[in-house]
Formats: structure tokens, sequence, C-alpha cells
């Protein structure tokens, strides 16, 4: 059974492996990294891990029973009880509900151990899938996002209420 758990200084060779992995699967909904995400894996990862030590940021990596990456869900630009949220899950799980479940988690997640009580996530109009695990996570509607946001593509922006009140 798949576990979400947060992202840890140790956890890098994993990550890198999974977005190489993943990348032409990515790229194909969602911006690629360019080659410079790759090329400054490091650096970038060591970023993050002082993003998630600050408080601004949480990341949590979904890992398989044999310890690899199957997936991202990140909690970002945290405050005042609100946070945005990202994710994407390896090709070879798309479409099993996990992604669903594992949002579904980090929502649980997001009030009880961050305090947050609203989620806000973005998704391109072409992300039909993305669409689909926010619903049946919960998540509504709320407007246009900015194609700025999006890797320059249309979208749309949801949000949820994550307070331990709304289940």
């Amino acid at each position: 059974m798949p576990e979400l758990k947060r992202l840890v200084a140790g956890d890098a060779p994993a990550v890198l492996a999974f977005e190489l992995a993943n990348r032409a699967y990515f790229a194909a909904t969602i911006s690629d990294r360019g080659d410079q995400f790759f090329d400054r894996f490091a650096d970038r990862f060591s970023d993050s891990l002082a993003e998630q030590d600050s408080g601004s940021c949480a990341f949590y990596l979904l890992i398989a029973d044999d310890g690899s990456v199957l997936g991202r869900f990140n909690l970002y630009d945290v405050a005042d009880g609100t946070a945005n949220l990202g994710y994407r899950v390896a090709q070879v799980i798309a479409g099993r509900g996990v992604a669903t479940a594992a949002v579904r988690e980090l929502c649980r997640v997001a009030a009880a151990r961050h305090g947050l009580h609203t989620l806000w996530a973005a998704t391109s109009g072409e992300n039909v899938a993305s669409q689909r695990v926010l619903a049946k996570a919960g998540f509504v509607p709320v407007g246009p996002a900015d194609p700025a946001d999006l890797g320059g593509k249309p979208g749309t922006w949801y949000q949820r209420d994550v307070s331990l009140t709304a289940g």
C-alpha cells in the first residue's frame, strides 16, 4: 500500500529518478521543467528543504512498498491558514485512483499537521485527469486561473475547505 510521507534529504535520488522516468509523461499535460531543473536538481532540492524548514511549504512523497516514488504532493505558499496544492503521479499508476486517495490524505494532513483550513489548486483546461482528481477529492471550481500560473495554458482554480470539521 503506497504511503504519503514528508520529504527528507535522503529522498533526493528517488525524487530525481521519479522526475526523469516520468518527464515525457508530465510534459504531455503540464509544462516541462526544462533541462535546467535537472542540471541543478541538487540545488533545487536543497532549496525545497529550506522552504519546508521555514514553514512556507510542505512537500510529500507517495512511496511504493519497494521504496520508489510514485508521486509528489506539495503544499506551497503556506500562509494564514491557506496553501496551494500541486501534485504529480507516475505514469505507471495514473488512472487508478491513487492520486485522488493521496490528495484526500494530504487534505487531512494539511488540517491536522499544518493547521490549514483552505487549499487551492489550479489546473489547465486540457488536464482532464487532474480536474477529475480535484473534483473527487472535494475541490470545487472557483474561477479562471491566470495562464502564467499554468505554463501559458488557460485553466481553472479550485478550492477546498480542509478544516477538521469539514470531513
